[in-house]
């Protein structure tokens, strides 16, 4: 039968021992595992990943921050054996994603990705997420939103610079060209203050704002270019820092009001740029990529 003499005689000890039951397959897991994850953990790993979508890295470097070492490789591990490893097991839409094309920025300043992010306005006390749909409160914010035509959205400008991952992000009233226009212009401003003081690519999608002339000036020389129409991964360092931002800011918690949100985004602006860490980074806030010339100031504001 192809067995060797040692194993026929554990099958029939186990029978001898235990009957039929001592023969059905077991696992071969050992009973005692000393240097396993701590069960606590593995549901802590589960929770992030579930719940806020981190990679591997990220859950390493807040399970690390919270006192409980641990290595990305056993997170890697575990979010294997948990069957949430692929991103499309946990994000309905993922398995249809693609890789992008590759484009690397060489240096900062060689690429600055443009984007715009659409997110409804909240009333004056909350809205429907505050206080749930049928609410009286919910009806009465509608009511009054209607009544003083303050309902509609509010635009999040976002500029990636490609090499470092700076983002700077501000909620402005429309999308409009002159509004993209001068966004851009204090955009320039906040990079040069981060030492990014040159500018050489600009890209963005095919929206009116940007088709503008006004903003085909308003690029100081930069060169523009526009992704291929319907393809958001040509310009997926701002579409993917818009997913982050909607993640871990604009639904991660219930805002009261717009303007609470609007000064949740400055403070965001300084967590991303300064604390938050980033692949792109080697584990390391963005800000660890700037320019030599604000090294210092950044080591020292940090």
């Amino acid at each position: 039968m192809g067995i060797s003499r040692a194993c026929a005689s554990k099958w029939v000890n186990r029978w001898r021992q235990h009957g039929e039951v001592g023969l059905r397959d077991r696992s071969s897991t050992p009973h005692r595992q000393p240097t396993a994850t701590r069960p606590d953990v593995v549901s802590q790993v589960e929770t992030m990943r579930r719940e806020h979508k981190w990679s591997a890295s990220r859950i390493t470097f807040e399970l690390n921050e919270t006192g409980t070492t641990i290595s990305r490789r056993t997170v890697t591990r575990l979010l294997a054996q948990l069957g949430l490893n692929r991103r499309k097991f946990i994000d309905p839409g993922g398995d249809t994603n693609r890789a992008p094309r590759v484009i690397i920025a060489k240096h900062p300043g060689h690429m600055v990705h443009v984007d715009v992010k659409k997110v409804g306005r909240i009333p004056d006390g909350g809205g429907w997420r505050a206080h749930g749909r049928d609410s009286e409160q919910a009806r009465a914010a509608a009511r009054a939103k209607t009544k003083t035509g303050t309902r509609g959205y509010i635009y999040l400008h976002s500029a990636v610079d490609g090499h470092t991952r700076m983002a700077y992000t501000e909620p402005l009233p429309d999308e409009r060209a002159v509004t993209a226009v001068a966004f851009m212009h204090r955009a320039r401003v906040w990079f040069a203050a981060h030492g990014i003081t040159h500018i050489e690519k600009i890209v963005t999608d095919n929206g009116a704002c940007y088709r503008a002339d006004a903003f085909a000036r308003a690029l100081l020389g930069a060169k523009h270019k526009r992704t291929k129409p319907y393809t958001p991964k040509h310009n997926g360092k701002v579409e993917r820092y818009n997913r982050i931002i909607a993640e871990e800011l604009l639904y991660a918690r219930t805002w009261s009001s717009e303007a609470e949100r609007s000064a949740a985004i400055a403070v965001w602006n300084i967590h991303f740029n300064y604390h938050r860490p980033h692949g792109a980074a080697d584990g390391q806030p963005p800000a660890s990529l700037a320019p030599a010339t604000v090294t210092n100031v950044v080591a020292s504001y940090i």
